[in-house]
């Protein structure tokens, strides 16, 4: 009689041993702040195109083109002749100044001094960096960048505040060529 009830308390012990099963969450999120801020970067980055739209049609002698990158730019001095762009890795030396959209001067020439950037390698704000992809040496372009592509929510901490379009007026000094295997 003692054999059946230790079997049958083994067997009903191995059976109520089970993997622990995942909670489900107590609340859930509706993703309602995400959807309002996308909302609000669709109004802003529309005020800041129509802004930037305003000022190239005020511009009349010069030729703005639009990106692919989601900015604006206008050459200064061109380089017609076939020369190199700027690669991964390659070193670019280049000055440039950074003005309001209103062309108040935020930092000027002087104060950024010329500099040498290695391409896709050290931090360059999105639009600069991509916007030097398209330039040669000697070459000098005007851009136009909307917040999202210049320093955008946070600004530089400093004199760039907070969704600031910009301009700036880059050139190019030289551009040395490194070995990409």
């Amino acid at each position: 009689m003692i054999r059946p009830i230790i079997i049958l308390m083994l067997l009903a012990s191995a059976l109520s041993c089970k993997s622990p099963e995942a909670r489900k969450p107590i609340s859930h999120k509706s993703g309602s702040f995400i959807n309002a801020s996308v909302e609000r970067n669709i109004k802003l980055n529309k005020k800041e195109k129509e802004k930037i739209e305003l000022i190239m049609k005020a511009d009349s002698d010069s030729d703005y083109i639009a990106s692919e990158s989601g900015f604006w730019y206008t050459y200064e001095t061109k380089v017609e002749k076939d020369t190199i762009r700027p690669d991964f890795g390659d070193i670019v030396n280049f000055d440039y100044n950074v003005k309001t959209i209103n062309g108040e001067t935020i930092y000027s020439d002087e104060d950024i001094k010329p500099r040498d950037y290695i391409m896709d390698k050290e931090e360059l704000f999105t639009g600069l960096r991509e916007g030097l992809k398209l330039m040669k040496p000697g070459e000098t372009v005007t851009f136009l960048f909307p917040s999202q592509k210049a320093y955008g929510y946070y600004g530089d901490t400093n004199r760039i505040g907070t969704s600031v379009p910009i301009m700036c007026k880059v050139t190019v000094n030289s551009i040395t060529q490194t070995q990409n295997d």
